[in-house]
């Protein structure tokens, strides 16, 4: 590539004096990628952010790694040999025992309805913190201690409380229907109730986990499932998230059957999976854009090649070669593309930015689990969008650049 070249192709570029419509066109054909560019930064930031904001409220409650148990009644009874054994299974960072039953709450009024308990170990218990739902305590304290003592304190989400109206310092009673056993006069089963007092609202931004989840102490929740000194399973968190499943299939191989273990992108498999194929659908789609913007590319420079046909004639006639005409045509095609690509990087990025930060889209948290649009831009998807476009900008450039080469000097002179 010469200077003279890359002269030429920036004065074909240029509007002329008395002729501004191929000025006008390029700048067209440039806004057409700005278009598809910006476009496929912010959705694409949109469904990482969502895949990213999803994973975390999730993650919150939920460990890495859940170690279960085959059998009738789906509880683990020595569940203090096992936890021995999958601390010793590298990539494991800590491991704690955890309780899940489902039951009703009420707070001693006729209305009621269904919460999920989990009973997770009170502090100074001795086990490690495998979540962060600690961290999240709003009001209150994320602690089971009561004032009497009897550890039988309840912290509950935020959207719960505010259903029932309890805070810290009242009373709220749960009705278990685990070991129900029938009335004989009657022959009415009879539910078992538990009054706990609440110690601590917990607010995590997730609406599953804010308006049905409660947690209690271990030996509580043990006494609630009715499973006496036995655990539903083990909550375990791993060094590396991502490598979660490789970790779990080491621990199933390390305890053998009967035990067995389910890691969070299965736990939410349907989900996540959901999402990608939405982000790829999203991205073949505006990826038409840029196509699209490549056509105009391929018009404008087909009608700059027939308003330049007698310059190229005279060109070739003093000697310049056809991969010289190539490459000037080439040149323009490809710094269309450069320049909507950067535009539209620079769009997508302010509007990602802004979107994020000032959450114009507000979404139903009942609904989508969130209550804004997420907005999280990854290097490898920028990356990618600014290789597709460039790469399409300089294919729409051959064909033009292609039929101004195999112009003959005498014939290009010749028709005009």
């Amino acid at each position: 590539m010469t200077r003279l070249e890359l002269a030429i192709a920036w004065r074909y570029l240029r509007s002329r004096r008395g002729s501004k419509l191929l000025s006008f066109i390029s700048v067209i054909a440039i806004a057409g990628v700005v278009v598809g560019v910006s476009a496929l930064i912010i959705i694409i930031g949109v469904m990482n952010g969502l895949q990213h904001d999803l994973r975390e409220k999730i993650l919150v409650g939920s460990p890495d790694i859940r170690v279960l148990t085959y059998g009738d009644d789906l509880k683990m009874d020595s569940w203090r040999f096992a936890l021995k054994r999958v601390r010793q299974v590298p990539g494991v960072v800590a491991s704690a025992p955890f309780v899940q039953a489902e039951g009703a709450m009420n707070a001693g009024r006729t209305y009621a309805s269904g919460v999920y308990v989990v009973g997770i170990p009170g502090n100074g218990s001795g086990f490690p913190e495998v979540t962060s739902i600690r961290e999240h305590a709003v009001r209150g304290k994320f602690s089971f201690d009561t004032q009497d003592g009897t550890h039988r304190g309840v912290v509950i989400g935020q959207l719960l409380a505010s259903r029932f109206n309890v805070w810290p310092g009242d009373t709220i009673n749960l009705i278990s229907v685990a070991g129900v056993q029938q009335n004989a006069a009657t022959g009415a089963y009879i539910p078992r109730v538990y009054r706990y007092e609440v110690t601590g609202v917990f607010q995590t931004g997730m609406y599953e986990y804010d308006n049905a989840y409660v947690y209690i102490d271990l030996r509580s929740a043990e006494e609630f499932a009715g499973i006496d000194s036995s655990v539903t399973g083990l909550e375990v968190s791993t060094k590396d998230r991502w490598n979660a499943g490789v970790v779990a299939s080491a621990i199933t191989d390390h305890l053998g059957f009967p035990y067995r273990t389910v890691d969070w992108q299965e736990q939410n498999h349907s989900l996540f999976q959901a999402l990608k194929l939405e982000k790829l659908g999203m991205s073949v789609i505006l990826l038409l854009i840029v196509i699209v913007a490549a056509f105009n590319i391929v018009s404008t420079l087909s009608m700059v090649v027939h308003d330049k046909t007698r310059e190229i004639g005279i060109l070739k006639a003093m000697g310049l070669p056809s991969s010289a005409i190539r490459n000037i045509f080439l040149v323009q095609g490809l710094v269309i593309g450069a320049v909507g690509t950067g535009l539209g990087l620079l769009l997508g990025f302010a509007g990602a930015l802004a979107l994020d930060r000032y959450k114009f889209i507000k979404l139903d948290p009942s609904v989508y689990f969130i209550d804004h649009l997420p907005v999280t831009t990854q290097p490898r998807d920028v990356i990618l969008i600014v290789v597709a476009s460039l790469l399409i900008a300089a294919l729409a450039t051959l064909y033009p650049a292609i039929q101004a080469a195999k112009l003959y000097p005498v014939d290009a002179i010749r028709s005009e």
